[in-house]
């Protein structure tokens, strides 16, 4: 998912979509710490990635509501 599709999103939709990714990053994340491996390593730092983007957008959202009120 990239950024201009997370624009299209509303901020609830936003929060939602956090919440799922962390729940997958942790998964993962307690997968690679039991088997010591994962079929794709890479699988980690893209959540992380789309994570920290949801967040920036989410806040730039957030701070643009706030303005316009």
């Amino acid at each position: 998912m990239d950024a201009d599709q997370i624009r299209d999103l509303s901020i609830e939709e936003i929060e939602t979509r956090i919440d799922e990714e962390e729940e997958e990053l942790e998964e993962l994340k307690f997968q690679h710490a039991i088997r010591g491996r994962l079929e794709n390593p890479m699988l980690l730092r893209t959540k992380r990635r789309l994570v920290a983007r949801l967040k920036t957008i989410r806040n730039e959202k957030q701070q643009a509501a706030a303005e316009a009120a």
